[in-house]
C-alpha cells in the first residue's frame, strides 16, 4: 500500500499582486503561511506514528509551504526542481496583463509555448515524468509531494492513468491550499480519497 499526498502551495504573493507566478519566486502571504500552518497540524494527527516522506518544488512559495507542514511532522523537505511549476518563460517577472497581451503562441494544444522560451504542457509532463516513476517505484509508502496547480495538473492525469494528450478534455486542478489524498492497493489499483480538499487551511 502507497499513500500519497498532495499539496497545492497556499497563498502566496503572486495571488494578491496580479503578477505572474511561473518561475517568478514569489514568497508565501501571511495568510499563505498560516494556511501551511493549518495542514501541518492535521497531518499530524492524521499521520501520527507513520514515517512520511516529503518532496518539494524548490520554488520559495512551495518551500516554505512545506517547511510549515514539515515542521509539525519532524522531517525535512527534499527540494526536486521537477516539481517547480511549468515554466513560462519571459512573462515570468511580469504582470497577468501582460502576458494576456503579449502571448506569442495561443495554447491550443498540449505542444504549444505561450513563449517560445517557456515550457509546453508536454515540455512539463515530459520533466515530472521522471520524478513520478521514480516515486511509484520507490520503498516509501507514505509521501507528501508540495508542488504547484499545473504541475499537480499534470501528476493527477499521470496519476490516473492518462496521457498528456488528455489535456484537450479534462484538466483536474485545484485552488491554491488544497490537499489531495491517494492511495495505491496491494493489487495496484489507483484511488483517488480526497482531491483539493480546502479544509485543511481552515
Amino acid at each position: 500500500m502507497k499513500h500519497i499526498i498532495t499539496v497545492q502551495h497556499t497563498q502566496s504573493v503572486h495571488h494578491t499582486n496580479g503578477m505572474v507566478g511561473s518561475w517568478t519566486d514569489w514568497d508565501l502571504t501571511d495568510l499563505g503561511r498560516e494556511q501551511a500552518d493549518h495542514i501541518g497540524k492535521k497531518l499530524k494527527e492524521e499521520l501520527a506514528g507513520m514515517n512520511v516522506v516529503m518532496y518539494s518544488s524548490d520554488l520559495k512559495r512551495a518551500k516554505q509551504t512545506a517547511e510549515g507542514i514539515a515542521k509539525y511532522l519532524g522531517i525535512e523537505p527534499i527540494l526536486r526542481q521537477e516539481l517547480r511549476e511549468r515554466n513560462l518563460g519571459r512573462c515570468c517577472g511580469k504582470s497577468v496583463q501582460w502576458l494576456r497581451e503579449n502571448i506569442e503562441c495561443p495554447e491550443k494544444t498540449v505542444d504549444d509555448r505561450l513563449f517560445s522560451d517557456g515550457e509546453s504542457r508536454r515540455d512539463a509532463w515530459n520533466r515530472l515524468k521522471p520524478f513520478y516513476e521514480e516515486v511509484m517505484a520507490g520503498d516509501a509508502e507514505n509521501i507528501i509531494i508540495v508542488s504547484h496547480g499545473d504541475l499537480l495538473s499534470i501528476w493527477n492525469a499521470m496519476y490516473l492513468g492518462l496521457t498528456v494528450e488528455s489535456f484537450y478534455d479534462i484538466n483536474i486542478h485545484g485552488p491554491a491550499g488544497g490537499v489531495s489524498h491517494m492511495s495505491i492497493g496491494d493489487d495496484g489499483r489507483h484511488l483517488v480519497r480526497h482531491i483539493s480538499d480546502m479544509s485543511y487551511v481552515l
